[in-house]
């Protein structure tokens, strides 16, 4: 198993910014992609953006220009740099990594358990 572990979610207004960190641990020999989807009530988890261990990124079109996805690989985490947050931004947020344990030669698929964002118009 692999915890993901995210953190700095909460309540900002239009217009401010928020910082989500999403650590790593357990057995990992080496992650792959990382990235982060959300979800809003009634909706389906989307994807807001993804970056690989080389440093490719990919945004959801809602998000770009806004938001910023970076990773620190020696530390197995992942960020996500929120700014000018609109109320649509407004889900959870789950952080999302494809890692190699030790011993393995298949990725697993491993997720956090979900940080809230509000953003209040």
């Amino acid at each position: 198993q692999v915890p993901l572990v995210e953190s700095g979610g909460g309540l900002v207004q239009a217009g401010g910014s928020l910082r989500l960190s999403c650590a790593a641990s357990g057995s990992i020999f080496s992650i792959d992609a990382m990235g982060w989807y959300r979800q809003a009530p009634g909706k389906q988890r989307e994807l807001v953006a993804t970056i690989t261990s080389g440093g490719s990124t990919n945004y959801a079109d809602s998000v770009k220009g806004r938001f910023t996805i970076s990773r620190d690989n020696a530390k197995n985490t992942v960020y996500l740099q929120m700014n000018s947050l609109k109320p649509e931004d407004t889900a959870v947020y789950y952080c999302n990594a494809d890692a190699y344990l030790w011993g393995t030669v298949v990725p697993g698929d491993y997720w956090g358990q979900g940080t809230q964002v509000t953003v209040s118009s």
